[in-house]
């Protein structure tokens, strides 16, 4: 088998990744601390938005069946609780 740029260019990649050493890096609790906020800041987004985007169907049901209600009444206004 013939060797070629790409199996050349795999063989140096992998020996690369496989030679390196550990980066004996100090990350301050102060780093710690701001990905846990960002962190939870977007999944409070993402779970926000879906809740929005899930939650409107049902309100717009729920407006639909009140605005027949008050259609049905005759009134026009929102019916009493105590009133049938």
């Amino acid at each position: 088998m013939k060797l070629n740029r790409n199996h050349i260019s795999l063989a140096l990649g992998t020996a690369a990744v496989l030679a390196t050493m550990p980066a004996q890096a100090y990350v301050g609790p102060g780093a710690g601390i701001t990905l846990i906020g960002a962190l939870i800041g977007l999944l409070s987004a993402v779970f926000l938005a879906l809740w929005a985007v899930l939650r409107w169907p049902f309100r717009r049901l729920m407006a639909r069946r009140k605005a027949a209600r008050e259609a049905r009444d005759g009134t026009g206004k929102p019916s009493e609780p105590g009133q049938q």
